[in-house]
């Protein structure tokens, strides 16, 4: 196999953005150009990805606002999902409601007890602008719905409640990049 077919080999490792950065509280800009800097975002995404031991990663989270993320991710059955999508729209979830332990690449070392449905369904184009639908079950699903947050300007933070929050919130502090838990709200300084 030569190494342009595995996603990532020939992509360079972007440095990653930190809870608190702009871009990574602002709404993604729609994709309209598909010309050679997209394909060597995406490849840069997965070296990036890879690089962290990610199972997902959104534009903003290397400091791109565009709507493009890609995924290394199994599901609760152990099937693998790999793959890119642009212009994502989360169009449908469902299923049971999870509270399960949710960390992120742009606030590393943390986790915290995040609500997600079991079921998602994720709708975009590929590189070339042919139309893809991305259908996810637990932990897959997780990632879809974590990621097209990311593309919205969130972050798991945003739906952890309760203790739960109070405890992200003192551990975010602790770290060398906390000054970015302002941006969780008035509540997280």
């Amino acid at each position: 196999m030569r190494n342009r077919l595995i996603p990532g080999s020939s992509g360079r490792v972007r440095a990653m953005t930190l809870l608190g950065t702009p871009v990574l509280h602002t709404p993604c800009e729609p994709v309209t150009d598909f010309g050679p800097e997209l394909s060597r975002l995406v490849e840069d995404m997965f070296a990036t990805m890879y690089a962290a031991n990610g199972v997902g990663l959104a534009a903003n989270q290397v400091g791109v606002g565009l709507r493009v993320f890609v995924y290394d991710c199994p599901d609760d059955e152990d099937v693998r999902h790999l793959g890119h999508v642009v212009n994502p729209r989360l169009v449908e979830t469902g299923g049971e409601m999870f509270r399960g332990p949710e960390g992120c690449l742009s606030l590393p070392g943390l986790e915290a007890p995040t609500p997600r449905y079991d079921h998602a369904v994720v709708e975009g184009v590929r590189l070339d602008g042919t139309p893809v639908r991305i259908q996810g079950t637990g932990f897959f699903a997780r990632c879809l719905q974590h990621e097209c947050d990311h593309l919205d300007g969130g972050v798991y933070a945003d739906h952890v409640t309760g203790r739960a929050r109070r405890k992200l919130l003192k551990s975010i502090r602790k770290q060398p990049w906390g000054a970015g838990a302002d941006a969780l709200g008035p509540e997280a300084v």
